[in-house]
């Protein structure tokens, strides 16, 4: 897999499971298809979801750097 696409791939990643955590996003979005039970099981998900991608971000960023400092020799 490519630098980029595993910095897109974190990016968004990110976004998205950040936008889910910190707005009501995904409860409004459970609760108008009749799946409120799951509403309880958002932070078991959500919470490692996001730390995983943040890490992949911060790899994909840190591949990135390492790469051009290399090249830059």
């Amino acid at each position: 897999m490519s630098n980029k696409s595993l910095l897109t791939i974190g990016f968004a990643g990110t976004v998205i499971t950040a936008l889910c955590c910190f707005t009501p996003l995904l409860v409004v979005i459970l609760g108008s298809v009749g799946l409120t039970a799951l509403v309880g099981y958002l932070d078991i998900v959500l919470l490692p979801a996001l730390a995983i991608f943040v890490a992949i971000t911060l790899y994909a960023l840190w591949q990135r750097r390492k790469h051009s400092v290399s090249s830059a020799n």
